[in-house]
């Protein structure tokens, strides 16, 4: 089994400005989570997001990371990460 990544992860930069803005211990987890998602993407506590092609979300404790799995080009795009609310779907 081959553990290099095999996938390109692409992540927008209002993902890192959210990240400043929470404490840090829960960033590090996060961001833990994002640069292991181009192993294996389908890994987790994940879902299919309704409604929207391509697009999933990753529960990390009180956290979501939104991201789009692009399987013909090989690429992962994580472009929001927010806080889980009772508006956060």
């Amino acid at each position: 089994m081959n553990l290099s990544a095999s996938w390109d992860l692409q992540i927008d930069p209002s993902v890192f400005k959210f990240l400043k803005k929470i404490p840090r211990h829960d960033a590090e987890a996060i961001l833990g989570v994002v640069y292991l998602l181009p192993l294996n993407p389908y890994f987790g506590d994940i879902q299919k997001m309704t409604d929207e092609e391509n697009s999933w979300r990753r529960r990390v404790g009180n956290y979501r990371i939104f991201y789009k799995i692009y399987v013909a080009s090989r690429v992962i795009l994580v472009f929001r990460a927010e806080r889980r609310t009772s508006r956060t779907y």
